[in-house]
């Protein structure tokens, strides 16, 4: 056998490379491993020892300004303040209760809601805890000179929100406030931190996302009990918020809110042709400068106080339409070929349905009367007759709905309510009884289970002046850059429903009924301006006293124009109380005499002094307006 054939020289070099791939996989394995623990490994535990060794503080983002359409003064901006804040590790060598005693006088706080903010385990707790925002300067001065006497007590800059016009324009704007525990759990995803504000009511609140930018950061090195180290990591920018214009006319809300005066009730001022408001007044309103936190300053008193300052009544009250309604019904009844308009019902002043007796305002009656002249004298008897014998609930409630009542209109500001319109199915549901005659003759002389809010009716108003054509109301104009720079987005109109019930006749005729409401109905002994001429309806609400009742007037002008564009609607309503003195026409003319006639309201009470319209007579002080004076009674009129 030769060499070359030997066997064991076979298993030898067989040998040879087993244990040669084992040393190499060995290698592998370790030289892997290696690379793991040096290199992979090393990363991960470094980025962990860097977020150990940092911490995070908020670069607080400036909110945005808000603008009314004329942009030439912010109506919302931010005032420089200092929010203060103490690290309650490094109160020693005092003690919590010492501090907040000290604190207490300085801070303007009591010294037991200094010590609630102090975690119990305070001698480990290095992270910051907020005392108090909204500080002044001349506080932080304060601290600074003693600041020996407030250990671990520092302060940073924390800008509050200010509002130059407070009043009625307050349920506009809304108000902002510190995030609590329930809101950041539902907006932590969002950006939203413990030491966010937000908007809380109002455009504050819709456009929050747009007003408050985005906070930026600062990391800074501490030790392994949270202890600052001075040394700053990274700093991230915070970038601010947008600002808003709104399509309200600051010029004509002051207008709106003085001709209202202090009646609780709404005043409503829009475009027709763009659903812009121009001016939504609410009484009685709230002064947001008033309190910077929830819970804070007046607004506990403000929320438990019966006039609810909190509820603006444009949107989020609804109210018996009362005869505004038989603008509603005076369509239906064109719109359905129901009567033949020169049709005339004899009102004696009381009609007989049932059992029961339904009287019309003016007690003698009205005589016989057509569709025009129900309108502009505002016959309930008519109204009443020819809702129960040739219209019902149903064809009622569908042009109800048809001019949007019983449904939102969408307005940008939250808790806006759908009002009602009643039907057979709807009372049969909520008080299980079935509809009767004397229901159908309530709702047609807007009174029973109707109700509307301001704003819708302004809506109404808005379709019939459109021919109509119903846009959203809208309180936005435009977004733009801080300082009300380079325009971002323009808030086009947007149709909400088109009335196709009527036609152009139609419209016609209840533009005529309107105006004559002015020239010889019930709104002449009220309207006075003759800086334009409009064309309205009045409505007298019961609400179950002799001599009290809810007051409404609607109106449009320029009842002609060659420019729709400049037209306007006017909706007041003011609520019962026990010193009526039928103001919501009055207040109507006021607003149409100052917009028209480019005047301030002193001007225009001036000016109906000087021409001796009847409510003005006796007044030797400019109002809170109407107080003293005395309407004719319904009979004179």
């Amino acid at each position: 056998m030769s060499r070359a054939d030997d066997p064991s020289k076979g298993n030898l070099r067989l040998r040879l490379v087993v244990l040669g791939g084992f040393v190499l996989a060995v290698f592998v394995f370790f030289a892997i491993h290696l690379f793991n623990l040096q290199i992979v490994e090393n990363l991960i535990w470094e980025g962990r020892a860097k977020a150990v060794a940092r911490r995070s503080e908020p670069l607080l983002a400036q909110r945005g300004l808000i603008w009314d359409r004329n942009m030439d003064d912010p109506i919302a901006m931010n005032i420089d303040s200092f929010a203060v804040q103490v690290v309650p590790a490094e109160i020693a060598p005092m003690n919590p209760e010492d501090l907040a005693g000290a604190l207490a006088d300085i801070l303007k706080m009591d010294s037991q809601k200094i010590l609630r903010k102090i975690p119990q385990n305070w001698t480990n707790s290095w992270n910051a805890v907020e005392l108090r925002d909204g500080v002044d300067f001349d506080t932080v001065v304060k601290l600074a000179e003693s600041s020996e006497r407030y250990p671990g007590v520092s302060w940073s800059s924390k800008p509050y929100r200010w509002y130059k016009d407070v009043g009625s324009i307050s349920h506009i704007l809304g108000y902002v406030g510190n995030i609590t525990i329930e809101e950041l759990q539902i907006l932590y995803n969002e950006g939203y931190a413990n030491t966010s504000s937000l908007g809380k009511s109002g455009v504050e609140k819709t456009f929050d996302g747009v007003l408050r930018g985005s906070d930026g950061r600062s990391f800074k090195t501490v030790d392994v009990k949270g202890r600052d180290l001075g040394d700053y990591v990274e700093v991230i920018p915070p970038e601010n918020g947008l600002d808003i214009v709104l399509t309200i006319d600051r010029h004509i809300q002051e207008l709106a809110e003085k001709a209202l005066g202090p009646r609780k009730g709404a005043l409503v001022v829009l475009k027709p042709t763009t659903g812009e408001i121009l001016a939504m007044a609410s009484y009685p309103s709230f002064d947001p400068n008033g309190f910077k936190n929830p819970g804070e300053g007046n607004f506990n008193s403000l929320s438990l106080n019966t006039d609810f300052p909190f509820l603006n009544r444009a949107i989020q009250s609804g109210y018996a339409p009362a005869s505004t309604f038989k603008l509603i019904m005076t369509a239906a009844l064109l719109g359905e070929d129901a009567v033949d308009p020169d049709m005339t019902v004899n009102c004696r002043g009381v009609m007989t349905l049932g059992n029961r007796e339904f009287w019309c305002w003016k007690k003698s009656g009205h005589g016989p009367v057509n569709l025009k002249e129900a309108l502009e004298d505002s016959c309930n008897i008519y109204f009443g007759t020819v809702g129960v014998e040739y219209l019902g609930i149903d064809v009622i409630s569908k042009y109800a709905n048809a001019f949007g009542l019983g449904s939102s209109t969408g307005v940008e500001l939250f808790g806006e309510v759908n009002g009602i319109v009643p039907t057979q199915s709807w009372k049969k549901e909520i008080y299980h009884t079935p509809w009767t005659g004397g229901d159908t003759l309530n709702a047609s002389i807007g009174q029973g289970f109707l109700s509307v809010t301001p704003l819708q009716m302004a809506n109404v108003v808005a379709g019939i002046a459109n021919n109509g054509v119903i846009y959203r109301p809208h309180v936005l104009k435009e977004v733009r850059e801080a300082g009300g720079g380079v325009l971002i987005e323009e808030n086009e109109p947007e149709i909400l429903r088109i009335v196709e019930l009527l036609d152009e006749e139609d419209w016609d005729y209840l533009h005529a009924a309107m105006r004559g409401v002015i020239t010889e109905g019930t709104g002449e002994w009220a309207i006075y301006t003759q800086s334009v001429d409009i064309a309205g309806k009045t409505g007298t609400g019961e609400v179950g006293f002799d001599d009290r009742w809810h007051d409404w007037f609607v109106a449009y002008g320029p009842y002609e124009t060659d420019n729709p564009e400049e037209r306007i609607v006017v909706v007041a309503m003011a609520e019962a109380s026990d010193s009526y003195d039928w103001w919501a026409p009055k207040a109507t003319d006021i607003v149409f005499e100052g917009v028209f006639g480019n005047h301030k309201y002193e001007e225009v009470i001036e000016e109906w002094r000087r021409r001796r319209v009847w409510w003005s007579w006796d007044d030797k002080e400019l109002p809170p307006p109407g107080h003293a004076y005395i309407p004719p009674s319904e009979e004179e009129q």
